[in-house]
């Protein structure tokens, strides 16, 4: 073999290790990235392995830092977020809402596995973990942000929230009229991210000390 010959399978052995470097290099940059959501439980398969169609339900009961970690001590929620829902200002910040102006109440949404727990069980969450008689306020918390509200999403739920709120108000438990309101759910805003499993993050029991 001649040295020009040996000099081209040199270059030609050099162009190829260069191509597949950068070949390796640019599957490593597109490959995508597994994440993992350490706010989520795992989902419950069907007989066919098939994940199980979770359901959302929708709750105001004051301040939504301890609404949220009631509810994600419950069985069969899998995950929550907190925002806001009901008012009129597009994308409202939490100091917009706190103007009591935007008409949005504070409210925790719960994805959940029908499966495990029933929309019915929520609804005794909701009602066993605030005063339901208090009007636009929840403790020392007063605005219409924090009214007591279900925001229904089918007309099963509103079915089951309204019987709830009537058996509540037959019981005796309270002696004032139960002031919870129950209507549609609309558009759904998340709050910040600090506002997010707030009391889990910051050590603390319940909203107020």
């Amino acid at each position: 073999m001649t040295p020009g010959k040996i000099f081209v399978l040199a270059a030609v052995a050099t162009i190829l290790a260069v191509l597949a470097v950068k070949l390796v290099s640019a599957q490593a940059t597109t490959a995508p990235k597994m994440t993992t959501d350490r706010t989520s439980q795992p989902l419950r398969l069907d007989e066919k392995g098939e994940p199980v169609k979770m359901e959302k339900a929708t709750f105001g009961a004051g301040c939504f830092w301890g609404v949220e970690a009631v509810f994600r001590q419950t069985k069969g929620v899998k995950s929550t977020q907190v925002g806001y829902m009901g008012g009129t200002t597009r994308n409202p910040t939490y100091k917009e809402v706190c103007t009591d102006r935007t008409g949005h109440a504070e409210v925790v949404e719960v994805t959940y596995d029908p499966g495990e727990v029933s929309y019915e069980e929520l609804l005794k969450v909701f009602f066993d973990n605030h005063n339901p008689t208090q009007v636009n306020r929840q403790g020392p918390d007063f605005g219409t942000q924090y009214r007591s509200a279900i925001f229904y999403h089918t007309p099963e739920q509103k079915a089951a929230a309204e019987k709830a709120k009537e058996e509540l108000a037959r019981s005796g438990k309270w002696r004032q009229p139960i002031a919870t309101e129950i209507t549609p759910a609309s558009e759904f805003w998340r709050a910040e991210e600090y506002h997010q499993q707030y009391l889990e993050k910051n050590g603390l029991a319940n909203c107020h000390i």
